[in-house]
């Protein structure tokens, strides 16, 4: 399927056949299933994962192989006009996924794991991998080919940004047992690893450095290598002092997440996540 997605991205016809839409659609169900994935565990590079440009191109694919229509339920009261190629997943109850009523919407092209719980009003965008028993709260983004890793909570008003240009880039990954908080954001590319915990209003991108007092370390993003947030780290909005020019004589401070701890039984305690909610 890679050689025949990269070929049609390539080709670019003036028209799509069928045969080409029998492949996208082939392509989309590998995307629904988990089959295939943006991104993917990769035990050899050093941020754990690689891109799977090939399918973020599939992604794109879609939206140039799609006309745009009308999925309105009611064209009046709510219109609903977007790419063919991309109308809302479709559920049953043995796909194990609570989607509780009131405006949430989940793209077709993701993969939603058992055990999912979705609160009103949420957005899972297409290409994305939400893991078993993750729970995506009151309006929180799940941007384009994100990947979510099982058993996270991702609070009200969170914010995990997509990325599917450049195709090479490396969308957000949040792995497995990670808290992220309310009105959190995380974007470009950003890797937060296993069980680390990201307090209300945590805002993480390539450009803003991460001062970890604990282990005396600064992380940052590279060219090569996304910002990288350690395992079991506990990270909190917090600032620093400009210290030198206006800034300095004004008493400017410029905001910077900080790792205040690493994760342990008390934290284990306050955060942990309720079976019965699932």
């Amino acid at each position: 399927m890679q050689a025949e997605i990269e070929a049609l991205f390539d080709r670019k016809p003036a028209t799509y056949s069928e045969e080409d839409f029998a492949l996208f659609q082939r392509f989309k169900h590998a995307l629904n299933s988990g089959a295939v994935r943006s991104a993917e565990p990769d035990s050899s590079a050093r941020s754990g994962w690689r891109v799977n440009a090939w399918v973020k191109k599939g992604v794109l694919l879609g939206f140039r192989m799609g006309a745009v229509v009308d999925m309105s339920v009611d064209a009046v009261r709510q219109p609903f006009l977007d790419k063919a190629t991309f109308p809302v997943k479709r559920f049953t109850p043995q796909d194990g996924v609570r989607i509780v009523p009131g405006g949430s919407s989940i793209r077709d092209g993701c993969f939603v794991g058992r055990g999912v719980t979705c609160m009103p009003p949420m957005y899972i965008n297409v290409g994305t991998w939400v893991g078993d028993g993750t729970m995506i709260d009151s309006h929180a983004l799940v941007g384009s080919c994100a990947q979510i890793g099982r058993n996270c909570h991702i609070s009200a008003a969170a914010q995990i940004g997509g990325v599917l240009e450049p195709v090479g880039a490396l969308p957000v990954i949040i792995e497995d047992e990670v808290l992220v908080g309310g009105n959190c954001g995380v974007y470009e590319g950003t890797v937060v690893k296993r069980r680390a915990v990201l307090g209300s209003g945590t805002i993480l991108t390539r450009s803003t450095p991460v001062y970890d007092i604990v282990r005396g370390e600064v992380y940052t993003a590279t060219d090569e290598e996304p910002l990288m947030i350690p395992e079991d780290a506990v990270v909190v909005a917090g600032s620093r002092a400009i210290t030198r020019g206006a800034g300095k004589e004004w008493g400017v401070s410029l905001y910077t997440p900080v790792i205040v701890k690493y994760r342990d039984s008390k934290t284990d305690a306050k955060i942990q996540l309720e079976d019965l909610l699932r």
